[in-house]
């Protein structure tokens, strides 16, 4: 069927009125673009009028929200088809687990291709190069962990609920650790930190910066345990996920879809948002500036989006939006994915040039209040917004991106394309071969519990890292010093990826406090 045929009967389509000519000449790219759809018109689906982002404006960040059942996981798979074929790779938090078939060919049937003649699309059922990712190994996937050191006090103290005062406590902890070179790689380690700064011998060492008070001690600790109880400490440790294997690309030279499987553990939300903003961050820290480019680096996708910002400080805030602002200039291209706009701060929605907006629902007084509200967050449009966005079908959305010159184009009714790939999950054998065949198995599959904190505290429990240094010099053969011990326990081989330190110099940390690396 061409462009100008009615959809399923072949019949030459009349020309667009002005109005809708209008919307469709904001979207004729003239450089590479991604295919979203085709235009809605007074109730007619016009494939004469694409319906498209272009790609090097992807890194301007964007917005997918709607209502529970719209499509908006199927918009995410298209997108990210697109990506990876244009030689982006992408990242996927797949929360509900339904995103691993973008491994498989999709299937054939009447629904796909009367949805793809519509919107005047040549659908071939296609795979995309995937690999499996799974927080601390629970589930179906690679396991991705972070060392505490790693992902710092800021974000620890989010997952931990933490209150201000007992957050700036977390943080001389953390102090502390990093100047004597104490290796925070997991849960024990932080916990024999915090025991010895509030015993006899180590309550004096932050004296001088303010102490640690036994009652915030005691907090901190009780949370710890708290949350290994519920079985999360198998998310900190090592090896270390190297947010580096995120941009890979295939043979084939298509981009990598990086699926973090989040099934297992999508009852421990805090959990699973705040882990998503750590490798967003880990990326800011060592992707170098590039500026404009013809396309991105990395488009990251930021599912169930108003976790992150549920009950957050304002400096917890504060750091995300620097993040988003200046990670773009660094190639990297970050989608939140909600039900509504207002689920993400101001600040941050500023930043988000690309929006596609599915039905909202309007049952009760504060669906309507969210309804208004969202549709003042798009441009004028010759659409009644409030009445388009209760009326779409699953599979259509209100779009505007930015143009290849940096201007919002205009509101557009969209029906989507259908993905290529398979829209619903593989099972459960089949990704568990796809994880054993991985690259990148044989380098995080094995927990590694090395020499760190937690031992070295344990071997002088009395005096902790002063006293270790006193006897390797009085006893150097048979008791080594701490700086020998540390040398010998593979710390400067372990923590040049993880944590860029040397003993005895402060790590250096920077939005959230996470460490950076030298790679």
């Amino acid at each position: 069927m061409s462009a100008g045929e009615a959809a399923g009967t072949g019949d030459p389509l009349p020309p667009l009125p002005p109005a809708a000519a209008a919307i469709a000449s904001g979207y004729a790219f003239t450089g590479e673009a991604l295919d979203l759809g085709a235009l809605l018109w007074d109730g007619r689906c016009r494939p004469d009028a694409p319906i498209r982002i272009p790609l090097p404006v992807l890194n301007r960040h964007g917005l997918v929200a709607g209502a529970t059942g719209t499509g908006k996981t199927k918009t995410l798979q298209l997108i990210a088809e697109q990506l990876s074929a244009q030689g982006v790779p992408v990242f996927l938090a797949d929360v509900k687990g339904d995103l691993s078939g973008i491994a498989r060919p999709g299937q054939r049937d009447e629904r796909v291709l009367g949805r793809a003649g519509e919107v005047g699309q040549q659908w071939a059922a296609t795979g995309f190069p995937t690999e499996f990712l799974a927080l601390g190994g629970l589930g179906h996937g690679i396991p991705v962990r972070a060392t505490i050191t790693s992902f710092g006090p800021v974000l620890l103290a989010k997952v931990l609920q933490l209150n201000q005062t007992q957050e700036q406590s977390l943080g001389l902890i953390f102090h502390y650790a990093d100047t004597k070179g104490l290796e925070l790689i997991d849960l024990k380690d932080l916990r024999a930190v915090v025991a010895f700064l509030t015993s006899d011998e180590g309550r004096p060492e932050l004296k001088d910066i303010g102490g640690l008070s036994t009652a915030t001690a005691g907090v901190i600790l009780r949370s710890l345990t708290a949350f290994e109880a519920q079985g999360m400490a198998d998310f900190f440790g090592e090896p270390e996920f190297d947010t580096a294997d995120l941009l890979r690309t295939a043979p084939d030279g298509r981009g990598v879809v990086s699926v973090l499987e989040l099934p297992a553990v999508q009852d421990k939300p805090l959990l699973f948002s705040t882990f998503l903003m750590w490798l967003l961050a880990d990326l800011f820290h060592d992707l170098p500036e590039i500026g404009d480019a013809d396309k991105p680096k990395l488009v990251f996708f930021f599912d169930e989006a108003h976790l992150l910002f549920n009950d957050a400080s304002k400096a917890f805030l504060e750091s995300i939006t620097q993040t988003v602002r200046l990670i773009r200039s660094k190639g990297v291209g970050v989608f939140f994915v909600t039900q509504t706009p207002k689920d993400v701060p101001s600040d941050v929605l500023a930043q988000l040039g690309n929006r596609v907006q599915h039905a909202l629902r309007a049952f009760t007084p504060e669906d309507q209040k969210a309804l208004r509200a969202t549709v003042q967050t798009f441009p004028k449009s010759s659409y009644d917004l409030e009445e388009l966005l209760t009326g779409l079908g699953t599979g259509e959305a209100v779009v505007t991106v930015l143009s290849e010159r940096g201007a919002p184009t205009p509101v557009a009714a969209t029906r989507l394309r259908a993905p290529e790939s398979l829209m619903g999950p593989v099972d459960a054998a089949e990704l568990d071969e796809a994880v054993r065949t991985s690259a990148l198995h044989g380098r995080y599959a094995q927990a590694v519990d090395r020499e760190s904190a937690y031992e070295k505290l344990r071997r002088t429990p009395a005096a902790g890292p002063k006293a270790a240094t006193r006897a390797g010099k009085s006893s150097p053969e048979e008791e080594p010093s701490l700086v020998e011990q540390v040398v010998s326990s593979g710390m400067f081989r372990s923590l040049a990826r993880s944590v860029g330190t040397q003993l005895g110099r402060e790590i250096t940390r920077s939005l959230f406090g996470t460490a950076r690396r030298r790679r």
